[in-house]
Order: structure tokens, then sequence, then C-alpha cells
């Protein structure tokens, strides 16, 4: 629901009716919805991201012929952030 311009706002933003106003509940509800779709999306790409590591991991374990090195392999993947 939109609201209605004032005369003096039309006279300031022109008669365009390019702006659009709304209510601070239309407002929230959209905002609601925008940060539950960002969620949704986060979640989908963390786990994709995971099912991915997971799947290269189980390569290397595939792929190791020394077991005791499979660790440092895997820790080796990725460079650590903790530098």
């Amino acid at each position: 629901m939109t609201k209605e311009l004032s005369p003096l706002a039309r006279s300031l933003l022109g008669n365009s009716g390019a702006v659009k106003f709304f209510t601070q509940q239309e407002f929230d509800d959209s905002l609601a919805i925008a940060k539950a779709e960002i969620m949704t999306v986060a979640i989908e790409t963390t786990r994709r991201a995971i099912m991915i590591e997971r799947e290269e991991c189980a390569k290397l374990a595939e792929e190791c012929v020394d077991i005791e090195k499979l660790a440092d392999q895997i820790r080796n993947r990725i460079p650590s952030q903790r530098q």
C-alpha cells in the first residue's frame, strides 16, 4: 500500500509518481522476507561447500598409499587461516 504524496512533496519530487512510500509494517515484512532468502542461500551454499570438501577428502583417502600422511594431506589442502 502506497501513501499519497502531499502537494508540497509532489512539487518537490515532481509529479512522476516514481517515488513510493511504504508503511513501517510493509518495510519490516519485506526485510524479514529478504533476510530469510539470504539465510536460505547461505545455508545451501555452506552445505554444498561441505559436500564438495568431503568428496575431495574421500578422493585423497582413496589415493593415499601411506595412511600416516593422510591427515597432513587433508590439512595442507587448504592454507591455514591461523597464520
